[in-house]
């Protein structure tokens, strides 16, 4: 028994895990967080806007996910990670009222509070661990959040093209040094044992956050709707978003999602496994922010003409989805659905034919496309016994 296993702070081999209270709690401020990114690119539908709102889901999922893994190592309930969890929620509160100014007045707030949170939320482990394979863990992650906090920092100070530049660079470093394993001087790379998991709390833990970032799209269209005067228009768009949103949900929970936590304990390789699930459902959660987004639009303006931007965020939303989707399927089950593809394709040739159409007409054309993948799902579920994941990765 490791020291950090005395002290009741680490998670193995405990039996069945479920999340907390505190954990779902988290979450909450990451809905508001997408939401507000969802109204920051409603209202600048460019290349400026969209490769703006990219960063900023970026970072806001590595936020999160960062901290899903620590409180998947670790209890959530233990006062050190209880405290630590409180660190994080009240550094992206900060975070996400800084949002819609991040890349003008407000861009050294988003910069320091995304710092404050990633090296803060270390610092917090080394002081509560006592194992030295603990400690070295968290010492790279230390090292390589001190790297990225150079061009995160340097960013919020600068202005232009200077800052987005940056920033790409400051998230290349996160996202990148995850990926080769946090290979530090003197300490070497993460052990794959490090990355021993909990398979029933992660996949409760990514089931909960999708579910939650729905909420992005029910909030973000109920408050369009309410902001509105209410018209036959509006009340349709309306009622589209939410049968979308429902579709959204129903196609993730097909059988993959309900896997998850048989996908992580069949795979060869759990830390692989856990080391690309953050990537595939970042796809789907900014799938989700950029429909918020096209079906705010939708419904303040319904009946006006789609622009190439609204046909791009309304229809270019599910197919993120469905490409993270997808990628999540491959995943568990080492294959893809066809209707996945058939999906992905109609969403890309009608982009040029809704130009000629008015709003609503494109948000029900992503809803009607959603609804066929869903069909196609329950179809194949009625004809197929149930499929055991396939070990993976």
């Amino acid at each position: 028994m490791t020291m950090d296993q005395a002290v009741g702070l680490t998670r193995e081999d405990e039996g069945p895990q479920r999340a907390t209270l505190l954990e779902l709690f988290l979450d909450l401020v990451f809905v508001a967080a997408l939401a507000l990114t969802s109204r920051t690119l409603a209202q600048r539908l460019d290349w400026v806007g969209a490769a703006q709102t990219v960063l900023l889901v970026m970072a806001i999922w590595w936020i999160w996910s960062a901290t899903a893994l620590a409180t998947d190592l670790y209890h959530a309930q233990r006062p050190p990670i209880f405290v630590m969890t409180l660190w994080v929620m009240v550094g992206t509160i900060l975070l996400a009222g800084s949002l819609p100014g991040a890349f003008a007045e407000h861009a050294l707030l988003f910069a320091g509070a995304y710092v404050a949170i990633q090296v803060g939320r270390v610092i917090f482990l080394v002081v509560a661990l006592h194992g030295r394979a603990a400690r070295l863990s968290a010492s790279r992650f230390i090292f390589w959040f001190a790297v990225s906090a150079v061009p995160w920092l340097a960013g919020g100070l600068l202005a232009g093209p200077a800052r987005g530049l940056l920033w790409t660079v400051a998230l290349v470093i996160d996202y990148g040094s995850a990926v080769l394993r946090y290979p530090t001087p003197h300490v070497g790379r993460m052990p794959p044992a490090r990355y021993a998991v909990a398979a029933d709390h992660l996949a409760e833990r990514y089931q909960q956050i999708f579910t939650l970032a729905l909420g992005d799209l029910i909030l973000v269209t109920t408050l369009t709707y309410a902001d509105n005067d209410v018209t036959v228009a509006r009340t349709a768009a309306l009622l589209v978003a939410f049968t979308a949103t429902v579709l959204l949900w129903q196609v993730y929970v097909h059988r993959a999602g309900a896997l998850l936590q048989a996908a992580i304990e069949a795979a060869r390789d759990p830390g692989g496994f856990v080391r690309s699930a953050p990537n595939t459902h970042l796809l789907m959660v900014a799938g989700v922010v950029a429909a918020a987004a096209g079906f705010e639009v939708v419904i303040a303006h319904p009946t006006e003409q789609v622009t190439p931007w609204l046909a791009g965020v309304v229809l270019g939303g599910p197919a993120l989805f469905l490409a993270g989707r997808a990628r999540f399927e491959y995943e568990v089950f080492s294959r893809v659905s066809p209707s996945r593809l058939v999906a992905l394709l109609v969403l890309v040739a009608a982009g040029p034919v809704l130009l000629l159409a008015p709003a609503l007409v494109a948000g029900l054309t992503a809803a009607v496309v959603l609804a066929g993948v869903a069909v196609s799902d329950g179809v194949r579920a009625r004809g197929n016994p149930p499929e055991p994941p396939a070990p993976s990765v």
